[in-house]
């Protein structure tokens, strides 16, 4: 896996670049930033959100089923004390004529979201501070 390269452009944007793509992310205004991005907690909840539709979209077309009409909605719902989200609720919105036979199978697959995964399944961190060497004058 490539390691991802975080810059500090000025005041709280926050870039990365990963495997050749650049990213960036701010703050809204409310807390200290200019608005003009997604904050990090917003693309988590943005990178699940398409990873689960990638899922649902990629069942439609592995069984050659049109996807017209074929829509997912995520609302990350935040317990108003913590502050923190509680509650990820999923809409899936299945195309007209999707077959009732499908319908337990497609809600399995978006269920299988790797980013979700991730959640679940927390990786361990392990940060390391690194200090600049002193130079002598």
């Amino acid at each position: 896996m490539s390691t991802i390269s975080v810059d500090f452009p000025g005041g709280v944007v926050v870039g990365a670049t990963y495997k050749g793509f650049s990213i960036r992310t701010d703050q809204p205004v409310i807390a200290g930033g200019t608005g003009t991005a997604m904050s990090p907690s917003d693309l988590l909840f943005v990178s699940m959100a398409t990873c689960m539709g990638f899922y649902a979209l990629r069942f439609c077309q592995e069984r050659d089923i049109p996807t017209t009409g074929l829509e997912l909605t995520l609302d990350p719902i935040r317990n108003e004390v913590s502050k923190r989200v509680s509650v990820v609720r999923v809409a899936l919105q299945l195309p007209e004529g999707f077959p009732e036979k499908y319908r337990a199978a497609i809600e399995r697959a978006v269920d299988q979201c790797a980013v979700k995964k991730q959640i679940l399944e927390p990786p361990r961190f392990e940060i390391h501070v690194q200090v600049p060497e002193l130079t002598a004058d």
